[in-house]
């Protein structure tokens, strides 16, 4: 990267964990997280493993700690795939409201902590309520994959197409159920309208818009 502005500067790290999140900085969080010093210019360069694969997109610190996050490559393949096809981003959803099973739940549900993500929201006539899950469930599996907690679920969701049908393992009252849901669009914020695209303001007296 170029931290302060000193070019082509190069950070050494451990490749610490996958899947980090819960810092409240976006709506789908699944960072890696590194040592290798990420300072303010390296922010969009890329995380290297020793052959010089690229592993992830380097993203954010924590403030104070020589902790890094990174955007998975695979994330951001999908991304970048998907803006040159279409001219815009479109992510998987299920309709349904997760958190993670707590030690304390997990108990009064005779279950291991890290059975699934627990369902407490279902969207009304969203994908998930469609497929007769409810809050309560457990989701154990995606596409015949385990997963373990809320943010498993969300990056296996996000590794499919919309408009794909996929199989889910709910856990309800102990027993384990199938399903299939048809993914739908997630539900974004409009994105403001960049300068160029806004309308120009006229200017009386002058004989022109300007923008």
């Amino acid at each position: 990267g170029s931290p302060l502005g000193l070019g082509y500067t190069v950070t050494t790290g451990v490749l610490s964990a996958k899947g980090r999140g819960g810092f409240g900085m976006n709506a789908i969080e699944d960072y890696l997280q590194t040592d290798a010093s990420i300072n303010p210019g390296n922010s969009g360069g890329p995380l290297c493993d020793l052959e010089g694969r690229v592993l992830g997109i380097n993203t954010m610190i924590a403030r104070g700690t020589g902790i890094g996050f990174a955007v998975p490559s695979s994330m951001a393949r999908r991304v970048a795939e998907q803006i040159l096809k279409t001219g815009h981003v479109e992510r998987a959803w299920i309709g349904v409201g997760i958190q993670d099973l707590t030690p304390d739940l997990a108990a009064t549900m005779k279950l291991d902590p890290r059975a699934g993500a627990l369902v407490n929201s279902v969207n009304d006539n969203g994908p998930g309520a469609k497929a007769n899950v409810k809050p309560g469930d457990v989701i154990a599996a995606v596409a015949g994959k385990p997963v373990h907690d809320g943010r498993e679920l969300i990056r296996e969701v996000l590794q499919h197409d919309v408009g794909q049908t996929i199989s889910l393992e709910i856990v309800r009252d102990g027993k384990h159920y199938g399903s299939s849901v048809l993914l739908t669009a997630r539900p974004e914020p409009a994105v403001p309208p960049l300068p160029v695209q806004q309308q120009g303001v006229p200017h009386p007296g002058l004989g022109m818009s300007v923008r």
